[in-house]
């Protein structure tokens, strides 16, 4: 399925900036019997509302039928990244270094004495087979190093103390 994301990410990237927006990750999944597209924008106040999404939606559609990469039946999905960005792609991971993310595991993995399956923690760097996150534990920093393989999914962390 990366093949296909791959290959509507270069056929609409060039389209979505000329509507005035960013494409920040397409998405091919199956979800029970359904196949989605996904398609997250973003734009520089980074406030994405519903006409946004549809003029998107618009300005793509004849674009994804016209090449018909996917010949299964889908739905067509397009959205703002939200608040807590999922990061998929180095890019991603590299424009969130320094930012609190939490990591998601497949399988639990020792920390402190306990079997953990999530972990929150500023991103310091990573490579193809690891990354490695800067905790704080009772006044005390350490740094965890997680293979990429035991990863389901890394987000940023939206700090809401600082919302007024």
């Amino acid at each position: 399925m990366a093949n296909i994301e791959e290959k509507v990410e270069n056929l609409i990237k060039k389209k979505i900036e000329d509507l005035g927006y960013q494409l920040y990750d397409v998405q091919y999944v199956k979800e029970g019997q359904s196949y989605f597209l996904r398609i997250f924008i973003e734009k520089e106040n980074g406030s994405i509302d519903l006409n946004d999404c549809e003029k998107v939606n618009d300005g793509i559609n004849d674009l994804l039928d016209k090449v018909d990469y996917i010949k299964e039946q889908y739905f067509l999905e397009v959205s703002s990244t939200g608040i807590e960005k999922v990061l998929r792609k180095d890019k991603h991971l590299e424009d969130n270094i320094e930012n609190e993310v939490q990591v998601n595991l497949f399988k639990p993995m020792e920390l402190l004495g306990k079997k953990i399956k999530e972990v929150q923690g500023v991103l310091k760097s990573f490579n193809k087979d690891k990354i490695i996150l800067q905790t704080e534990n009772k006044d005390t920093l350490q740094e965890i190093l997680i293979e990429r393989r035991n990863i389901s999914q890394i987000k940023t962390v939206f700090n809401w103390d600082n919302v007024e």
